[in-house]
């Protein structure tokens, strides 16, 4: 019989062209009816997996093969995606809106790639076919139009509101939150269709909107029957003679202690130190035992593998297991036997560990501690904490002294340690909010952190080794291009990043830059940027490292009550220490053909289970800030994008400033700085800033909070930055003339003395020689010249000497260019030219260069290309325009989650923005620009 095996290995085979199903039948010689319908079932398998494709001409081929990549589509909330390739070597694939099909996020998919994009050689495609369905049901708002419904689905990466049937509303009521189950997916231009399968409530009663998460992302709460059965069946005690049958080690006699939170029920991790004659450390982790209850295969097993974790939510937690062994026999109460896995390391005094021994215990934790507690014994030396725990406290500063230890060895080799301030929303029990606190990370934290970091590390080592099938935590090197983009950045606060070989980055200078900014104004702005330089830590069958611990091997073996991951190695190792090291044949078989898709599975259930857990803490701080719209607050800008900067307060909760409320200026993004500047005043907004903002307004369907500027002033109106010169020099020369809208007057007393000429008019004239200025005032030193059909640009005269006591020197005259140098970023294109003004020490006149400023078109930004601006001698400004882009809304979330740029540069011709036609100053046209003198734009205003 054919196996998938030797099928998929024929068609790898380079000199394989794509056969029918007769030819195939030839090759392989099947002859017996019955091994012939088999074959033909094997084919139309692996066809509707997507393992092979079916050509129009009815042949058989490897996707690979034909241009064709399978993965799992990352779909964007504007509607564009990217294909998450199975190869891991394969780069991520973009995919256009409207090359989608009726695709959606999550799907398994067979993608063509069609071309690499000009910027960065990125690959672009389209999706070929839709292999498996991800998105079965959705959650949303139910609106009804009597005959008919449409659900406007929670999650916004499903960018098409749902159809439903009048025969399928099932009692639902306008404003409702359902969920609805897909009847028939999207095609071209028509919706899917469903029907409605749960009605949670109306979307403002209480409860409803945690429910609405649970269902959104599919989290199964109440576990079936048959696996509440089998959890019903386990001991409430150990059995001694279990404890002898086993062969266990009996640790029952030494001191172990839990340390958890206060809060915490399902106890899986003890530890003991001691200091041994030699004075080594010799340091305990003991692991509750959950394989040895949930058996391979077992219901339980089936129903934790599904869940993959534990998710903790703000209000409750949806266990991996039933409470009955989670909080029950597996896990590490005071005082009762319990069965572990243990792993003793001995540590010399460089801290190496020369010793260790995995192995199956039975061990009784002596106490119950808390985090709280610990700290109090070790830090604050309470009294009355330090008496109740007496006989501990000799230990407990042991684990500190080891645990420091530990640290400082793994800070010294490289180790990655981000310092981010973590929040715990508290809720009462109607699950309102009563208050955002801070998470402590205190020494007791500490301690226990770095205990299973060692234990993780050695169980992983050990296991390598003995090349046994097995689950590692792995952390991939940082993209090349992410890192260097990132290296470009700190440049500019005139740090540098030391590359080794082939200028690949060691996380020990990564490392050496986070303890270099430590305390200064700029470490939240490049510990945050460094953060989404680097990729997702995930969970795979090979051992290739972990970057950010600068771990060569490392697993997760210390929580499998909560980790489907740590289950199942705690399998492996207790079926290795039975055969004494060595697995059979058969199961070393099994295990290597499962390792890799349970390591898969395990990764994106964590990454479900983290983007519930986001959810919920964001639609409660959301909640939290309702009753607080209008109140004032310090907070720190976490990020800039070109649509405006996030801020975050004190207490965690982030908020946007939208660019359209910042106005007391023209703000330009610049992408390489991260910041916003100001077209007038040069005032630059740039991540990690201290900011003072007011609550404007909370939207609860979206979760987003929006801030606005306190300082804010009312934009001035176009034209009112000439006559920056100083002084009361009359002025003459060639206006800027984008633009219909006189200019305004220049700022009252002894500030300028020019006003811009009104743009639009065309004439061969000259400018008119300026009149005197005023003494108190400084009006209109001269008007400017206007600007003929024909000529780029005709001067004007000079103005006369205005009157009044004060004098302007050449270098008062030119003060008006300085504001150019000031801004940190790239010189433009266009010099200014040559110009004169006159004063009473002299000619005024100077090489500036010019700036060049980049317009957004997205939602809420400009509506313009990037313009060049210069000012030129005579008081005047000069603009030359670049090709317009296009930016995308985007906002970065955690390590780089196999994500990109959302869009793309298109070189295209100037062309007609939001807010009028664009033209350069410089063409002698009219101008037809309703906005900025600068270039033109229109500012939308955010939804």
């Amino acid at each position: 019989m054919i196996t998938e095996t030797e099928l998929l290995a024929f068609m790898r085979e380079q000199a394989y062209k794509p056969m029918t199903y007769q030819e195939l039948e030839q090759y392989f010689q099947i002859s017996d009816a019955a091994e012939f319908k088999e074959f033909l079932k094997l084919l139309n398998r692996l066809e509707q997996d997507g393992k092979i494709v079916l050509t129009r001409s009815q042949r058989y081929g490897i996707p690979e093969r034909m241009n064709l990549v399978r993965g799992r589509l990352q779909a964007h909330a504007k509607g564009f995606a990217f294909l998450i390739p199975e190869d891991r070597e394969h780069p991520d694939v973009y995919i256009h809106a409207n090359d989608l099909k009726s695709a959606m996020n999550g799907d398994t998919v067979l993608v063509r790639i069609n071309s690499k994009s000009v910027a960065g050689g990125k690959l672009e495609g389209e999706v070929i076919r839709i292999v498996t369905r991800a998105v079965v049901q959705v959650v949303g708002v139910f609106q009804s139009f009597e005959a008919y419904g449409f659900v406007l689905p929670d999650d916004k990466r499903i960018n098409r509101d749902i159809f439903i049937p009048k025969e399928s509303f099932a009692g639902a009521v306008d404003g409702e939150k359902v969920v609805v189950r897909i009847v028939n997916y999207p095609e071209g231009r028509s919706a899917a269709e469903g029907e409605i399968i749960e009605i949670l409530g109306h979307k403002d009663d209480p409860g409803v909107d945690i429910l609405s998460i649970i269902r959104k992302h599919q989290l199964p709460e109440a576990f079936p029957d048959e696996v509440m059965t089998e959890a019903m069946d386990a001991p409430d005690e150990i059995d001694e003679e279990e404890i002898v049958r086993q062969g266990r080690r009996d640790l029952r006699d030494k001191v172990i202690v839990t340390i958890d939170g206060e809060d915490a029920k399902d106890l899986d991790d003890a530890v003991n130190v001691e200091v041994l004659p030699n004075g080594h450390y010799k340091l305990g982790v003991h692991i509750a035992d959950v394989g040895y209850y949930v058996r391979e295969g077992s219901k339980l097993d089936h129903e934790a593998y599904n869940r993959g974790c534990s998710v903790y939510l703000v209000d409750r937690v949806i266990p991996m297991l039933p409470h009955r062994l989670s909080n029950g026999i597996c896990s590490l109460n005071p005082k009762v036997d319990r069965f572990t896995l243990s792993c003793e390391m001995e540590f010399d005094e460089k801290l190496h560990v020369v010793k260790h021994d995995i192995f199956a215990s039975v061990i009784r934790t002596t106490e119950r501690m808390t985090y709280t507690n610990v700290r109090k014994i070790l830090l604050e030396e309470d009294p009355e904490v330090t008496e109740r725990y007496n006989d501990l406290v000799d230990m407990f500063k042991t684990m500190r002294d080891l645990a420091m230890k530990l640290r400082s060895k793994r800070m010294k080799r490289g180790a990655v340690d981000f310092d981010f301030e973590e929040s715990k929303v508290l809720v009462d029990e109607n699950g309102k909010v009563t208050d955002i606190v801070k998470r402590e990370r205190s020494i007791a934290e500490q301690i226990i952190e770095e205990f299973m970091l060692a234990a993780n590390e050695t169980v992983a080592e050990h296991f390598h080794w003995l090349k046994v099938p097995f689950i590692y935590r792995i952390h991939e090197d940082p993209d090349q291009e992410k890192l260097m983009n990132f290296m470009a950045f700190v440049a500019n606060f005139g740090y540098a990043v030391k590359g080794g070989k082939s200028n690949k980055v060691h996380p020990r200078a990564l490392q050496t830059l986070l303890e270099d900014i430590q305390g200064t104004k700029e470490q939240t702005v490049i510990s945050t940027m460094m953060l989404r330089s680097m990729k997702q830590a995930k969970y795979d069958a090979e051992s290739t490292g972990h970057f950010g611990l600068a771990a060569e091997f490392y697993t997760h073996f210390t929580s499998p009550i909560r980790r489907y991951p740590d289950l199942v190695i705690h399998r492996i190792i207790r079926e290795v220490i039975d055969h004494n090291g060595v697995l059979p044949a058969d199961r070393q078989e099994y295990l290597n053909s499962r390792m890799q898709e349970i390591a898969q599975q395990s990764s994106e259930r964590e990454r479900v289970a983290v983007e519930a857990e986001r959810d919920t803490e964001q639609l409660k701080k959301a909640e939290y800030m309702l009753d607080k719209v209008g109140e004032v607050f310090p907070g720190m800008i976490s990020s800039v994008t070109s649509f405006g900067m996030f801020v975050e307060l004190e207490n965690t909760v982030e908020g946007l400033i939208h660019i359209s409320t910042m106005t007391d200026d023209y703000y330009h993004f610049h992408e390489q700085h991260m910041a916003l500047i100001g077209e007038r005043t040069s005032r630059i907004f740039r991540i990690g800033d201290e900011v003072e903002i007011r609550v404007a307004r909370v939207n609860m369907d979206e979760h987003t909070i929006d801030f606005e500027l306190v300082d804010m002033k009312p934009r001035k109106r176009e034209g009112s930055f000439v006559g920056e010169g100083g002084g009361r020099d009359a002025r003459g020369g060639s206006g800027f003339r984008a633009g219909k809208r006189r200019g305004v007057r220049a700022s009252d007393g002894e500030g300028s003395g020019a006003r811009a000429g009104a743009g639009g008019k065309s004439s061969d004239k000259p400018g008119k020689a300026g009149k005197a200025g005023d003494k108190t005032r400084g009006k209109t030193g001269g008007k400017s010249g206007k600007v003929s059909k024909t000529d780029k640009s005709v001067s004007g005269k000079s103005g006369k000497l205005g009157k009044g006591p004060a004098s302007t020197s050449a270098d008062q005259a030119g003060a008006g260019e300085n504001w150019i140098d000031s801004i940190p970023i790239d010189n433009g294109t266009y010099k200014a030219k040559r110009g004169k003004r006159k004063g009473s020490a002299g000619d005024g006149a100077g090489d500036v260069a010019a700036v060049s400023f980049g317009f957004g078109s997205g939602k809420g930004g400009y509506s313009a290309g990037s313009v060049a601006v210069s000012r030129d001698g005579g008081g005047g400004y000069r603009t030359g325009e670049k090709r317009s882009r296009r930016n995308e809304r985007t906002r970065e979330e955690n390590i780089g989650g196999g994500g990109g740029a959302a869009d793309e540069v298109t070189p295209s011709s100037p062309r007609k923005g939001r807010g009028g036609k664009s033209s350069g100053s410089g063409s002698g046209r009219k101008a037809k620009s309703g906005g900025n003198s600068t270039a033109a734009f229109v500012r939308k205003k955010r939804k």
